[in-house]
C-alpha cells in the first residue's frame, strides 16, 4: 500500500476515520445501553460503525508506521496509539453484544427466566465504562499526536514566530 496520496502522508487522512468513526461508535454503544428501545432502530448502525472503527485502527497504525521511518518516532504518540485496538475491539463486542441481547429478548418467546435482563443491565453497565475509555483513549492518542506534531505550541500559532 502506498504511504502517500498525492505527495500528503497517508497517515493523517486514516487517522481522520479512526477520530470520527470511534468516537461516534462509543456515543452509540453508550445511547444503545442507556435508551433500550433505541437498539432494535439504531443498533445495526452502531454495530457498523463500531466495525469499520476496529478495522480502521490497525490501518491507521499502519499508516503510522510508514511515517514514523519517513519523519522519526513520535514518542509516546506511537504506543498509546498501537492500545487502541485494544479499546476498539471490545466496545465492537458491547455493541454486538447489546445488538444480540435485544433480538433475543424481542422474540415471542425470548425470556422466559427474566435472567436475560439482568444480564442485559450488567451487559449495558459495561458497555457505558467501555464507551468512555474509548472517548478518552481516542483523546489521549489524538493528544499525544498533536504534541508530536506541534510540540507545546498550539496549532493556531504555529509558523507565527516574531517574523511579523
Amino acid at each position: 500500500m502506498p504511504d502517500t496520496v498525492n505527495g500528503l502522508p497517508l497517515h493523517p487522512l486514516v487517522v481522520h476515520v479512526v477520530v470520527v468513526l470511534l468516537p461516534l461508535a462509543a456515543i452509540g454503544v453508550a445511547a444503545l445501553a442507556v435508551k433500550p428501545s433505541w437498539r432494535g432502530r439504531y443498533g445495526a448502525l452502531v454495530v457498523v460503525i463500531a466495525a469499520l472503527a476496529t478495522l480502521a485502527v490497525p490501518l491507521a497504525s499502519s499508516t503510522g508506521e510508514d511515517l514514523e521511518h519517513r519523519v522519526g518516532d513520535p514518542g509516546v504518540h506511537a504506543q498509546l496509539g498501537d492500545t487502541l485496538i485494544w479499546f476498539a475491539i471490545p466496545l465492537l463486542v458491547a455493541a454486538v453484544a447489546l445488538v444480540w441481547l435485544h433480538r433475543r429478548t424481542s422474540r415471542p418467546a425470548g425470556n422466559p427466566s427474566g435472567s436475560t435482563g439482568k444480564v442485559t443491565v450488567v451487559v449495558a453497565a459495561l458497555a457505558v465504562v467501555v464507551a468512555a475509555a474509548n472517548l478518552v483513549q481516542v483523546y489521549r492518542v489524538g493528544d499525544s499526536g498533536a504534541k508530536a506534531v506541534w510540540g507545546n505550541t498550539p496549532a493556531a500559532s504555529a509558523g507565527h514566530g516574531d517574523d511579523d
